[in-house]
């Protein structure tokens, strides 16, 4: 019997893959993810005021919103080239361990993970567009809104949440009795897939590889989606809301975010060798323009 590649995935187990024992960094593990505060250090403080700004407005009825504006899909459109050199004009606000382009950071990642598994092609491709949805900064769209860590809203906030004390001070949602407190506007296992996110790239990108259709598989998707939603992912908070199989999904985003944050460094990737490469692979998993 001959299988098709997503059903070759389907038949991995992601615990087999996880391997933390083998992380290749270019610095210390816990020099990565330094939130401290530091009002004397620009860089700090740049991080700091972007996540206040973030924690104060990300609402249930902002991130509605963001929906209603981004979710149909009519900004521009663009093949996945296009968008990712978008990102050579873009550095993340609330990222303390790199102020390089993003598109770097996308060809490190990518690299990274095609190192470790040569074969997961969809893996490489993953890694590639994992941050393509900042593209919305270019569209008026306020990197608060944009980047950082991720988080559900409609429901008491983590204590795993970076810069949580004090931070989401002001924000209405604490207040209101829907969503305040430990399940919020959800019901006990409603399942990860169903709780709404904080606006940001994570999503948007999601969404947008799924309307146009994109062949990536079901294990690359949430991925993109779930990438950044640290209390989850690495503080295993918000299990009281996980339902059978996002354990599943959570050992996978665990896998990619070996490469999407261990692979920040100052050592450049050569983009312009690399391109024919990624290019067939988005040939194959998300060819022509995509409607963004």
């Amino acid at each position: 019997m001959r299988f098709t590649d997503k059903q070759i995935i389907n038949r991995i187990d992601p615990s087999e893959l996880h391997r933390p024992d083998i992380i290749v960094a270019d610095k210390n593990l816990d020099e990565f993810r330094d939130y401290s505060v530091d009002e004397d250090d620009p860089l700090k403080e740049r991080v700091r005021r972007t996540y206040r700004m973030m924690h104060l407005n990300q609402t249930v009825d902002f991130v509605k919103g963001r929906h209603d504006e981004w979710l149909k899909f009519n900004h521009f459109k663009a093949t996945i080239r296009e968008a990712l050199e978008k990102l050579n004009d873009l550095v993340d606000e609330s990222d303390p361990d790199t102020a390089l382009p993003n598109i770097v950071h996308a060809f490190q990642a990518a690299e990274r993970a095609r190192e470790e598994f040569p074969d997961l092609d969809w893996l490489h491709l993953t890694a590639l567009i994992h941050d393509l949805g900042k593209v919305m900064a270019f569209y008026d769209e306020p990197q608060w809104a944009v980047v950082g860590d991720t988080f559900p809203v409609g429901c008491e906030w983590s204590k795993n949440i970076v810069y949580r004390e004090n931070s989401f001070d002001g924000n209405p949602d604490g207040a209101n009795e829907k969503y305040n407190t430990k399940y919020g506007m959800y019901e006990p296992n409603c399942g990860i897939e169903n709780l709404t996110m904080s606006w940001g790239h994570d999503e948007y990108m999601y969404r947008v590889l799924k309307h146009n259709n994109c062949t990536l598989p079901p294990q690359a998707l949430n991925m993109i989606r779930f990438h950044s939603f640290y209390p989850w992912h690495t503080s295993n908070d918000y299990e009281h809301l996980e339902r059978d199989g996002d354990k599943d999904i959570k050992q996978w985003v665990n896998i990619f975010n070996r490469y999407d944050l261990y692979s920040k460094g100052e050592n450049l990737p050569d983009i312009d060798g690399l391109w024919p490469y990624y290019q067939t692979l988005i040939d194959k998993y998300c060819p022509g323009y995509l409607e963004f």
